[in-house]
């Protein structure tokens, strides 16, 4: 069905890859396919998390410079535009997104990965937006995602240098949550999104859309979404299940209701 994404699903878990060789550039295509998956995957209901990852060496190089060399500003300010509102989505998805990042990591793809709700990396992942070495800026979220991910001063560092770092050190900022060697790092994910995915689909996703809504919103937005889920929460069948299972002393057998 996709030409440029494998996806596997298995236990409750999709895992998507990017399948562009060489490098796993983000084309118009890829992105529109993208969007399809997402449509996809959203409205299945045996998928509760995703990975996503890279095949071969490569996460995702950045996007497809060969389609900007005809691009005019109106052109590319819209290319951006619609990047940004599916890394938007991304962002805001009501199942947890896992980024397993196995290779470079670049511009696009970083911006990609910055989209998705939890980062691991191998060691020897490359992690930077190299933009400015085109005579460009990033465009997909970059300016805003990587300043609140490790600061404003290590964002800026790293955009007007075009730096890339490695997965320790995105560890150590604070770009990544964790980081895995090569060989186990695909496994480690779906480790992580097993366990995510015994919860209630339904709390995951009111978690997550409180989180999303103190990052974008700001903390008196988010806290007061908070407060209003929690309660949504109270009229599930799956909170009685939680309580009951606690009391009872046994693991919760979430329905999903």
């Amino acid at each position: 069905m996709y030409s440029h994404w494998n996806v596997h699903k298995e236990d409750r878990i999709a895992v998507v890859s990017v399948n562009r060789p060489p490098a796993n550039a983000l084309s118009h295509e890829t992105l529109k396919e993208l969007a399809a998956l997402l449509d996809e995957l959203e409205n299945d209901a045996l998928v509760k998390a995703i990975v996503v990852t890279g095949e071969g060496r490569f996460f995702i190089a950045g996007a497809d410079i060969k389609e900007f060399t005809e691009l005019s500003p109106a052109d590319a300010e819209e290319m951006a535009r619609s990047g940004q509102k599916l890394f938007d989505r991304l962002e805001s998805f009501p199942k947890p997104i896992i980024a397993a990042i196995n290779g470079a990591c670049l511009g696009g793809g970083l911006e990609l990965a910055m989209a998705c709700h939890i980062r691991l990396a191998a060691p020897e992942a490359k992690l930077g937006l190299p933009e400015l070495n085109l005579g460009l800026i990033p465009g997909y979220g970059g300016t805003q995602r990587l300043p609140r991910l490790v600061g404003r001063g290590k964002a800026t560092q790293m955009i007007l240098t075009s730096e890339m770092i490695g997965g320790e050190e995105a560890l150590r900022i604070g770009l990544v949550e964790a980081v895995y060697p090569l060989d186990e790092l695909l496994a480690k994910a779906k480790e992580l999104a097993a366990v995510i995915a015994q919860k209630s689909s339904v709390t995951m996703k009111l978690a997550l859309n409180a989180i999303h809504t103190g990052m974008t919103d700001g903390p008196v937005a988010g806290i007061e979404q908070e407060a209003k889920l929690f309660g949504q929460a109270f009229g599930t069948e799956d909170i009685k299940e939680g309580v009951a299972a606690f009391l009872e002393k046994r693991k919760p057998q979430f329905a999903d209701r």
